[in-house]
């Protein structure tokens, strides 16, 4: 009876939708955190941010293609790949706190700063360096620091799309 239901809940359109859901959630969440603590979010936590929502924007744009397609699992290959880079992201930033010791603490100006003073591909590399703030741990759960939390949920979000495909294919 739970698995049946279970099983109706993550296939089809439903099942697009709740990871629509749970890619904004986590950004809600992180806006929550932010405000609650009065953290300032590095150009890492932001790009994370960013390809949450990307990522749950193409769960929602998956919701409304008809299964079965070809469209359908170009959807979830873009799904897996945008999870990939999104831990990628995460492992850098993950990386930066765990070395923090050692890297000179210089996180350079504002993520607003950057992308409106820059060409693109300037204010994309030094959002990428992440250096200072970035290795700073200003919050755990359970333990976790925010990337290491993140990087678990690109992990299951990848995972999970190629479950819901295969659900329908």
């Amino acid at each position: 009876m739970i698995q049946t239901t279970i099983k109706q809940l993550l296939s089809g359109r439903t099942g697009y939708l709740l990871g629509f859901f749970a890619c904004f959630g986590l950004v809600a969440s992180a806006l929550v955190i932010q405000t609650q603590y009065h953290l300032e979010p590095c150009p890492l936590c932001i790009s994370q941010r960013i390809i949450f929502m990307s990522l749950g924007l193409l769960f929602l744009i998956a919701a409304f293609i008809k299964p079965a397609t070809m469209l359908k699992k170009i959807f979830t290959l873009l799904q897996v790949l945008t999870a990939m880079g999104g831990a990628g992201v995460a492992i850098r930033h993950w990386y930066l706190q765990a070395h923090r010791e050692s890297i000179i603490a210089d996180c350079g100006v504002g993520f607003d700063y950057m992308f409106d003073n820059f060409p693109l591909q300037k204010a994309l590399t030094l959002v990428f360096r992440g250096t200072g703030d970035c290795a700073a741990i200003d919050w755990t759960f359970l333990g976790l620091s925010i990337p290491q939390l993140a990087l678990i949920a690109f992990v299951s979000f990848g995972a999970y799309a190629l479950c819901l495909v295969k659900k329908i294919a």
